[in-house]
């Protein structure tokens, strides 16, 4: 079993996220059975669109397979890296697809669900959804093309959520762009089935089922992200925050003091410069470059074991301070490779 199905439903692909013991994370096996099912229906005819949804359990996809990228950092194996690469591959394919994709993010949507589904030409949002990109409190980095959808969200939101990994609910998505479409969950069946009797008419399918959404609780907070979030100096957004005196900045404060200082700065270097990047492909060569460093260095590892296998959410940090965090160790981790990414 690779933990996906990939099947043809009328017009329409279907891959099926199905590890549900799991929350559905990709593994490297998962990750090459859904390349090679879009590979092979790139030039079938019959093929018009490729929906993306879970299968039993609950969903979407609550990211990669964590515990596996950390054993292999443990033991030295370069297993790790080549998930990366695969996975960013898939990602990249996704992403310049000629043919309509359809992502069904109903459910925890996180690190590698959010690889699959940014992607996609409509991004299906329900109340069930449950977004995030919680990297920095494990000592990664908001990866699988986070950079650039982040760093093209309105105002300074991508900075908020990289740094903070805040969830966002399904309303809130659409609110800042992360979701095309809103719709109940009780209709979904019913709309794949529509998209794969007419897949040329998905738009017309999706606002036909959409309905208004609940009020985005993070508009209210909108003004003061872009406010308190301006600089890309990870310093002078924890001093704004600590001058700033409102609750909501205090609580702010302290959920990033508890996060990885190495990762806030490579979150904050990394989307500054995918904001100037000509195209995604070069977006996931610095994520890969980053991503070959952080693999190995102590905090990843760290905070897996934190959050993860001990589950005492008492990570040590290393450097422990944000000032220890230099820019020539910045420089090292975005600092090209011997064998760089490459598309497929």
């Amino acid at each position: 079993m690779s933990g996906v199905i990939a099947d043809v439903m009328g017009g329409a692909g279907r891959l099926r996220l199905n590890r549900p013991g799991a929350l559905h994370a990709l593994t490297l096996e998962m990750v090459h059975a859904m390349t090679d099912a879009l590979l092979a229906w790139r030039d079938d005819a019959a093929v018009k669109a490729v929906l993306i949804d879970h299968a039993e359990g609950r969903g979407f996809c609550a990211g990669g397979d964590i515990a596996f990228l950390r054993e292999s950092a443990l033991a030295g194996r370069a297993e790790g890296r080549r998930f990366f690469h695969d996975e960013y591959r898939l990602n990249h394919l996704l992403f310049s697809y000629a043919k309509p994709v359809v992502a069904f993010m109903d459910g925890i949507t996180m690190g590698g669900g959010v690889g699959i589904s940014q992607p996609a030409r409509f991004r299906i949002a329900t109340e069930n959804t449950r977004f995030a990109m919680p990297e920095t409190g494990i000592g990664l980095f908001p990866d699988v093309g986070g950079g650039w959808y982040l760093s093209r969200l309105p105002g300074r939101v991508g900075a908020y959520l990289a740094l903070t990994g805040a969830r966002l609910d399904g309303a809130e998505c659409l609110s800042v762009g992360l979701a095309t479409h809103y719709l109940p969950a009780a209709s979904l069946e019913a709309v794949k089935a529509a998209i794969a009797d007419a897949p040329g008419e998905i738009e017309a399918i999706l606002d036909a089922h959409a309905v208004a959404p609940p009020a985005a609780k993070l508009e209210a907070q909108r003004a003061d992200i872009d406010r308190l979030f301006a600089s890309d100096d990870y310093e002078a957004i924890l001093a704004a925050l600590a001058a700033d005196g409102s609750a909501w900045a205090a609580a702010t404060l302290k959920t990033l003091q508890a996060k990885s200082p190495q990762t806030c700065k490579v979150a904050l270097r990394q989307l500054a410069t995918s904001a100037t990047l000509p195209d995604f492909a070069a977006n996931m060569v610095m994520e890969y470059r980053i991503a070959s460093r952080v693999l190995t260095r102590p905090d990843f590892i760290e905070g897996v074991r934190a959050v993860i296998v001990d589950k005492d959410h008492a990570p040590r940090w290393d450097p422990a301070t944000p000032q220890g965090v230099t820019p020539a160790l910045l420089d090292s981790i975005f600092a090209p490779l011997e064998q760089e990414w490459t598309p497929l």
